[in-house]
């Protein structure tokens, strides 16, 4: 999963980089307001609300404006319960205030993770170039071609035609389709292939090598 660090503490920053790289994830790192709202796409924000240039409050509605999909959880020393409502308000999805353990913290991203899931799980129909998706009724069609699939390549299939023409990290796929970071790399490879195989089309689905998979736009 790609995680966006936000944090002017360099030292806090650089070991909470090292042990959430250690859990499997990549991280991109800013250390002002300024370089949070102008960062690339990312699953996760990080986000301290103590930045040198500009309130975390005010950083994270920015991002909201144009994001509505990330998950945000709002790290920081502040404990006070109108600031855990506050950060909520301005569009966090979880708060967690120092100190804290990275039992607790892999925990809570794991928790907002499903939920963005779920809550991204929302069209009933979905038309990508010639694919039709009834995710209601569970059908798949080609063209006028109906595809039986099975239960986890269906998810699979909705979970990328959800971005259609974008990267889906492997992460994602995996939590969204087997409700776990942790699935083998094996496994989601697989059913990758037999759904290509299904759908009679190879390059509908694309790898990008050390990222993860998109499911073509057109």
């Amino acid at each position: 999963m790609r995680v966006l660090l936000v944090e002017d503490d360099l030292r806090v920053s650089a070991g909470l980089a090292s042990a959430l790289r250690r859990r499997g994830h990549e991280v991109v790192q800013a250390v002002t307001a300024a370089e949070a709202v102008e960062a690339e796409p990312v699953d996760l924000i990080l986000l301290d609300m103590n930045l040198p240039d500009r309130d975390g409050l005010e950083v994270c509605r920015r991002i909201r404006q144009h994001d509505e999909v990330v998950a945000i959880i709002a790290v920081t020393a502040r404990a006070e319960e109108h600031d855990r409502v506050a950060g909520l308000r301005a569009g966090a999805d979880d708060y967690v205030v120092k100190p804290f353990s990275m039992v607790e913290l892999q925990a809570r991203i794991e928790a907002v993770m499903r939920r963005t899931a779920r809550t991204a799980r929302t069209a009933t129909a979905m038309q990508v170039g010639a694919l039709r998706i009834d995710v209601d009724a569970r059908r798949v069609w080609v063209a006028d071609r109906e595809v039986g699939l099975s239960r986890k390549e269906f998810d699979l299939l909705v979970a990328l035609a959800r971005q259609a023409g974008t990267v889906v990290p492997r992460d994602r796929l995996q939590l969204e389709v087997w409700q776990t970071t942790w699935a083998t790399r094996h496994n989601l490879d697989v059913h990758v292939a037999a759904l290509r195989g299904k759908l009679d089309d190879a390059s509908l689905v694309e790898t990008v090598r050390g990222v993860g998979y998109r499911l073509r736009a057109g």
